[in-house]
């Protein structure tokens, strides 16, 4: 059994009273998550999330370390893939997609990402992520 790991967040701005996130969608697939990619080696997983949404998206963000979310899965056979979620606070607001990788970035109503998102997991961190984003001060 292969075993991979990723990092990413859950990148938030307010915006006109409003949490919105930012949504990618993979050119592969064509299915929503959040930015994330593997761990390199001697990186941590907030080093690994912060350099592949800046990666992925062109976005600084400031990462809490308190949130930490996890989810297992399996891509292929003999595969097993955790992947962590911490929360992001957006530095910038203005993204440029990984044209390897992304066909396109969305700045999403935290509300409705749900209907945007393609996995059950990711639609559960959504809302776990929201409790904590409503009662920052930032």
């Amino acid at each position: 059994m292969r075993h991979e790991k990723s990092c990413g967040a859950i990148v938030y701005r307010r915006f006109h009273g409003n949490i919105e996130i930012l949504l990618i969608r993979h050119i592969n697939s064509g299915h929503w998550s959040f930015p994330k990619g593997h761990v390199e080696a001697g990186e941590t997983e907030i080093e690994t999330a912060r350099r592949e949404i800046k990666e992925e998206t062109s976005i600084d963000v400031i990462i809490d370390p308190t949130f930490r979310e996890t989810v297992s899965y399996s891509p292929k056979r003999d595969t097993q893939k955790v992947v962590v979620y911490f929360i992001g606070k957006a530095k910038n607001y203005n993204f440029v997609p990984q044209a390897e990788e992304i066909s396109e970035v969305r700045w999403v109503d935290i509300g409705y990402a749900s209907h945007i998102l393609t996995y059950e997991n990711d639609k559960n961190i959504v809302i776990k992520a929201r409790n904590v984003i409503k009662n920052s001060t930032s």
